[in-house]
């Protein structure tokens, strides 16, 4: 069993999201984070004790927060807002998503500011436990009163509404309460109105996708130093005193990468100084600029996402006594009440148009390559690397599909965030659309992932003619070619690829590779 997640609301990583999500890790609420909770939920008890105004908690939502609720009402408030906003549509998503949400949620209600009893946590960590998994359907929010309609549909089982997944059947919330011995939340004021502010939807996607990125762009190393000796290019362009004079992080490791990849390379040696190799292609040559301007624009996506993941994204936010100085914020019994925009995900939308963009790239310079291996004229390679070429169609087919993946991620990188459509009769004027750029990444990653391991079987094949030359390649490289021939077995007359394509793909989705690749570049 892997080790416990604490969660205190303030330091939880993407790798710690990981782990709960997709590896079952537990997650235990940190007994300062239940301190703050509890205080912060005094506040609100005195605001209803007292029958003060305050949004939210004695008000509607969105264009009817003007609407005055009695204290009476407060609980069947609460509920009816889940109810009324489980308005989602589309598949559903996958179970690692829907943990990495009921994590995110129970972290950032963990840091004390929504006003929420502490059972609201450690309902979503039973749900996280005993494998309750809330049927979440992918369609529906705009971002920017957070993903209302998912996390409506993730909270509806708390209170036995809705429905979840559990053992691999899906069910009605209420009968898997029963069967797990729990019983219905009744939900108090506030609560409600805290379990659907926030942007744990998009949060959730983009740092799955993010962590899957950042695996993929290492793959990519990988193949691409395949691709580089198939085609003898040359690794001076690859030199560490060449990319010291442009120091962008991410150029600076992927040169290195490849460097070691390339190393003891009886085909670089081959063909040094052969004056026709002074320059490749740009898809060989640059691909320290390429890859690692990617590398740094998923860099900038993590720091977003981690500061999104130990944030609070609720409204109002519920501040103790002595927990704020602020004049311009509405003193209220016991403490301070603000409202404000937190969970307006642009932060996350804008991080997440950029990561769509940067792995787009990695199957956009890919593309090329495979280009260049197909074509006998440029690639130096028999055509279309089969023997009789001709009866023959060999591997043209393969760099027909990366164009036709290549150009429809070339659609889904319109950024989201550039649209915005009023919600809430125009209370809600402006919204991210974050939660469309989150799942376009994780789609433009899908087929990034497929872009690669078509060059993978590229590589691979133009290295097996290589090798009948006589020459090994790098080290790296070699030990990559070794392992796709474990699973893939070299194309000698056209045959089904179908099999071949999806145990490259498991290779590169699967990070079979990653191992190969310098011990600091095998981490983040």
């Amino acid at each position: 069993m892997p080790d416990p997640i604490i969660l205190t609301g303030r330091d939880l990583t993407l790798e710690a999201v990981e782990a709960v999500a997709r590896h079952g890790a537990p997650a235990i609420l940190a007994p300062e984070a239940r301190r703050r909770m509890a205080q912060s939920r005094a506040v609100i008890e005195a605001i209803v004790a007292r029958d003060e105004t305050v949004y939210g908690v004695t008000t509607g939502f969105g264009d009817l927060a003007t609407k005055r609720i009695s204290p009476a009402d407060a609980a069947r408030l609460q509920e009816n807002l889940l109810v009324s906003h489980a308005v989602g549509v589309g598949p559903r998503f996958d179970l690692a998503t829907v943990r990495a949400m009921l994590l995110l949620r129970a972290n950032t209600l963990a840091l004390g500011f929504s006003g929420c009893r502490p059972e609201i946590v450690d309902r979503l960590l039973a749900f996280l436990e005993r494998g309750i998994h809330p049927v979440v359907p992918e369609q529906g929010s705009v971002g920017a009163s957070g993903d209302l309609a998912p996390l409506a549909h993730l909270g509806l089982p708390l209170i036995g509404r809705g429905a979840v997944e559990l053992g691999g059947e899906t069910i009605p919330a209420a009968e898997a309460l029963a069967r797990a011995g729990l019983q219905p939340l009744r939900l108090e004021a506030k609560e409600g109105l805290a379990l659907l502010n926030g942007t744990q939807m998009m949060t959730a996607v983009g740092a799955l996708a993010v962590l899957d990125a950042e695996r993929l762009a290492r793959t990519a190393s990988v193949v691409a130093a395949m691709s580089t000796e198939a085609l003898l290019g040359t690794d001076v362009a690859f030199s560490a005193a060449y990319h010291a004079t442009r120091p962008h992080p991410g150029q600076a490791r992927v040169a290195a990468e490849l460097r070691h990849l390339l190393r003891d390379s009886e085909l670089q040696r081959s063909h040094h100084g052969v004056e026709h190799k002074v320059q490749d292609p740009y898809s060989i040559r640059c691909v320290p600029q390429v890859h690692g301007a990617t590398a740094d624009a998923l860099a900038h996506a993590r720091r977003v996402l981690e500061i999104e993941a130990n944030s609070a994204t609720d409204n109002p936010l519920v501040f103790p006594e002595g927990a704020v100085a602020d004049p311009s914020a509405v003193a209220t019994a016991g403490g301070h009440v603000i409202s404000g925009g937190n969970f307006h995900g642009q932060p996350v939308a804008l991080a997440m148009d950029f990561a769509k963009l940067a792995i787009a790239e990695l199957g956009s310079i890919s593309e090329r390559r495979t280009a260049l291996l197909v074509d006998g004229r440029l690639s130096g390679l028999p055509a279309f690397l089969v023997h009789d070429a001709g009866l023959n169609s060999g591997l043209m087919l393969l760099q027909y599909t990366a164009a036709a993946l290549v150009s429809e991620d070339k659609v889904l990188v319109h950024p989201a965030s550039a649209d915005s459509i009023p919600t809430s009769a125009n209370q809600e004027d402006h919204v991210s659309m974050g939660s469309i750029a989150a799942r376009q990444a994780r789609q433009i990653l899908g087929n990034v992932e497929v872009v690669l391991a078509l060059e993978l079987l590229c590589a691979g094949q133009g290295l097996d003619f290589r090798l009948a030359d006589g020459h090994r390649p790098g080290a790296g490289v070699a030990e990559a070619h070794r392992r796709l021939r474990a699973r893939v077995a070299h194309l000698e007359t056209d045959r089904d690829p179908g099999p071949d394509i999806e145990a490259a793909t498991d290779l590169v989705r699967g990070g079979a590779f990653l191992d190969l690749l310098p011990a600091a570049s095998q981490g983040r």
